[in-house]
């Protein structure tokens, strides 16, 4: 638990930004909020003392629920049931909240209907990472990275409690949420799940939204899921920003920019860390000068890292989760300097190193007789099994999923829980708007052109202004976020719908591309442009990719051109789950916003855009929490790099209130068509539209 023994300074500096009081188990120790009570310990070995091996295995196997059965779920033992991304109730992407309720009580049923000695409920997690996001009609929050520019973290524990309530009206028990995962290279695909760049932002952030999610598993105080931190450790530092890549960072920056929030997640207690897809390539000591050597070594099977580390030095005594398969990716080397290749049903090394709960979403059977196997044959001692499963149900107890009365277990169902099938839980929509407006940045505001007065004609243009699939952008019904329309968010509102509330809808006129449109007769134009929906894989740009948004939009730059230089103000938006090189854009706008990916709620955009009644204005108070990129290979221009030369640094941000200069025009010099050592420069303005 001495973690920052030789960094007293950085230990202060943490503590005060997780909010803290520093434990008296030692200097820069991580202090414990669930202390553990001596007698549910007590319980908790007399059951795992009773349990067969069949019993222990099934509590750490976590299929997706496409995959298993209730009966199955009762057969095996199954201690955890996930349901991926594009998984719902009988497939039915539009399930209702019942469906879910009744499906979670299905599986609670199988699990207390097993021939254990002492009944251990299934526990069903899921990814609620912006809101219930899975469940058709449910609102959405900004993701992280709009959350981040908002620098509110009191905002985040209130988020949470919403997320809470909306994930126990389905039954369900558990979110793989927060990510406090720092993103230093802009091309990666998951750039908008992390707060910021800057893991100062990151650990104030990580405590308050476990904390929301989380509170005090209080059965007389309100809904609570279990909450986890995501994904340990580094992956937001991988080489070139490839998802599940290499992460080549130093003991102390391991530690010190990408350790920063799960210290804080772990201070206010949180009760699960999921295992990273990285690697971690390092060769030197850490800071006890033990010697380390990890060439592209998988954190899944890195003992180091998820048992010496987290486990025992941070004293993290929940339980580890593997990622969607992710054993299959772990290979090791033996003393012959023979490689041998886990596969996604079969993974002793994993186990050893200190995963608790194996994420095996279709080959569980087989992971179930492997690991079996494996254990009859002394490769996975009975030691680590029961330490494993201790894990778990010390989780499941703490979170009140069950206790131990009489020797005999107490459970209650989903459906007959606080908070269940509760119908406002699912939308908390003046909040999720009041964090809209709280994370927009006003990137260029020439000649005081908003707030626009809410009278005279408005021309809207752009394919993402009635777009609410834009809007949220991946990990939003779907996994990718694609395949939705607006009809698959009934409770949420556009952009355009939020202009025509402000102006009156017969003063709007909606064009998707502004062709054969006559400016001059409007008073201003709204245009809303950005990214389509990705999530990880997907969103990746490559590394030899650019941050250029007219490369892969030209659509964007092409509307653009069509509504400006006619004499009549245009303000765009731009929805992004990253800094983009978007000069061009910014050039032939009087005002810009950086919207990032606000969720289901666009009228928290509009509220900022345009006067009040009254006369008056909402002002933007959002700021960067990541440096916007000068040129379109500046991917890592993380605040303090080498080379720190962004062109709105972390921090900026325009207000109403507040004097600035114009902005004026931003360099449009021609960007390379790749980045890296292969780089053409771009000079044909024709071809832009082409992937680099």
């Amino acid at each position: 638990m001495h973690f920052f023994r030789a960094r007293p300074l950085f230990a202060a500096l943490i503590a005060a930004a997780c909010a803290v009081v520093p434990a008296a188990r030692g200097a820069g120790a991580i202090p414990e909020t669930f202390p553990k009570d001596p007698a549910r310990e007590a319980q908790i070995r007399e059951i795992v003392a009773h349990m067969t091996l069949a019993q222990k295995i099934g509590q750490m196997t976590q299929p997706d629920i496409r995959a298993i059965t209730p009966a199955e779920v009762r057969r095996f033992y199954i201690g955890s049931v996930l349901n991926g991304g594009g998984a719902w109730p009988n497939q039915d992407k539009h399930a209702a909240t019942a469906d879910w309720l009744a499906l979670a009580d299905a599986w609670w049923d199988a699990s207390m209907s097993t021939d254990m000695a002492v009944k251990v409920p299934v526990i069903w997690g899921t990814d609620a990472v912006h809101g219930n996001n899975n469940v058709f009609g449910t609102t959405l929050f900004p993701h992280n990275i709009g959350l981040g520019a908002a620098h509110d973290p009191a905002l985040v524990e209130r988020i949470g409690e919403a997320v809470a309530r909306q994930v126990r009206a389905t039954g369900i028990d558990w979110t793989f949420a927060p990510t406090v995962a720092v993103p230093r290279d802009d091309r990666w695909g998951r750039t908008y799940e992390g707060f910021s760049e800057d893991p100062a932002i990151v650990a104030a952030y990580a405590g308050r939204y476990v904390t929301g999610l989380q509170g005090r598993f209080d059965a007389s105080g309100r809904p609570t899921i279990v909450a986890t931190a995501k994904h340990f450790l580094g992956d937001g530092g991988t080489d070139l920003g490839v998802d599940q890549g290499e992460n080549k960072a130093s003991f102390d920056e391991l530690l010190r920019v990408h350790g920063a929030g799960y210290v804080c997640a772990i201070a206010a207690g949180v009760q699960t860390v999921m295992a990273s897809f990285n690697s971690w390539t390092f060769t030197g000591n850490d800071d006890a000068g033990r010697a380390l050597a990890f060439a592209d070594a998988k954190n899944t099977g890195n003992r180091y890292l998820l048992t010496d580390l987290l486990k025992t030095r941070w004293g993290f005594d929940g339980f580890v989760v593997t990622d969607w398969d992710a054993i299959g990716q772990v290979r090791t080397v033996d003393p012959n300097g023979k490689t041998r290749s886990c596969t996604t049903s079969s993974c002793p090394v994993a186990i050893n190193a200190g995963i608790d709960m194996v994420m095996v979403p279709f080959a569980w059977k087989d992971f179930i007789a492997h690991t079996t196997a494996s254990v009859r044959a002394g490769e996975i001692p009975m030691s680590r099994i029961d330490d494993a499963v201790t894990r778990i149900l010390r989780v499941k107890m703490r979170a009140g999923l069950f206790r131990v009365v009489g020797g005999a277990s107490v459970s209650t169902r989903p459906s007959r829980r606080a908070g269940a099938l509760d119908a406002a839980a699912a939308h908390p929509r003046a909040l999720a708007r009041a964090a809209v407006r709280e994370s927009l940045v006003l990137l260029k505001n020439d000649r005081g052109t908003l707030p626009l007065t809410p009278s005279g004609r408005v021309l809207v243009v752009g394919r993402a202004a009635d777009s609410i699939a834009d809007q949220a952008g991946g990990w939003s019904i779907t996994w990718q976020g694609t395949g939705n329309t607006n009809a698959d968010y009934p409770v949420g509102d556009s952009v355009l719908a939020g202009v025509r509330e402000a102006v009156g809808a017969d003063n709007v006129v909606y064009s998707v591309d502004a062709k054969d449109v006559d400016v001059q007769a409007f008073k201003a134009v709204v245009a809303v442009i950005g990214e389509t929906p990705y999530a990880e894989g997907a969103g990746d740009i490559g590394a030899s990719g650019t941050l250029e948004h007219a490369r892969r939009h030209p659509e964007d730059l092409a509307v653009l051109d069509r509504v400006s230089g006619h004499g009549v103000p245009v303000v765009t938006v731009l929805f992004s789950g990253r800094p983009l090189w978007v000069n061009r854009e910014i050039d032939r706008s009087d005002a810009f916003v950086a919207a990032w990916l606000p969720g289901t709620e666009g009228k928290g955009i509009t509220d900022v855009l345009f006067r009040h009644a009254d006369g008056g204005a909402t002002d933007f108070r959002g700021t960067l929490s990541y440096s916007w990129p000068k040129t379109a290979c500046q991917a890592t221009v993380s605040k303090g790099d080498a080379g720190d030369d962004p062109l709105f640094a972390r921090g900026y941000g325009l207000t109403y209130a507040g004097s600035h200069a114009d902005l004026g025009m931003l360099d449009e010099t021609p960007q390379p068509r790749r980045c890296g050592a292969a780089v053409v420069n771009a000079v044909d303005p024709g071809r832009q539209g082409e992937s680099g």
